[in-house]
């Protein structure tokens, strides 16, 4: 992570943030329909939102070696990517987080959740916006859902947000 110009006492608001770079995927069944993921009512970012599956890159970690790690870990499923599908953002009062986030379809194994989740569903395309998404992606899932090419979008987390994780 790169470290932030401003210090906690006297934050400086004209001082840029550091950035964590995250990768997610938007895993397509045979089916054409998108795995979502729900927070648990325990996670310190997002509680109770649907997520894309994906997380943190570790240092040293390429980013496609990152998020097969994570999806791995978060649904027991391998996949293959195919293509970037669009980006986002979240900006917390001490940090910032830009997201990557990629298509891919699975390759293997039993879909199992891990303890950071607590439901998932599959999804159709059309109908990704219109699930309780963590705030930073719902920008992109509209664009996405709408059939845009390589959607972005900013969902910027200010004010009284939670500085919690975003991953």
């Amino acid at each position: 992570m790169m470290t932030d110009a401003r210090d906690a006492k006297g934050a400086d608001e004209t001082q840029p943030l550091g950035y964590d770079l995250s990768v997610k995927v938007l895993i397509r069944d045979a089916q054409g329909q998108y795995l979502l993921l729900r927070r648990s009512p325990a996670s310190r970012g997002n509680p109770g939102k649907w997520d894309f599956p994906g997380g943190k890159i570790d240092p040293g970690e390429g980013f496609d070696e990152a998020i097969r790690r994570e999806v791995l870990e978060e649904t027991g499923l391998a996949i293959l990517l195919e293509r970037v599908a669009g980006w986002a953002e979240s900006v917390a009062p001490m940090r910032r987080v830009a997201y990557l986030i990629m298509e891919g379809f699975p390759a293997g194994g039993k879909l199992r959740i891990g303890p950071e989740h607590d439901a998932y569903e599959w999804v159709p395309r059309a109908e990704l916006a219109s699930r309780d998404l963590c705030r930073q992606f719902r920008d992109f899932a509209v664009a996405f859902a709408a059939g845009k090419s390589h959607p972005g979008g900013s969902g910027s987390v200010r004010g009284g947000a939670s500085p919690g994780r975003h991953d």
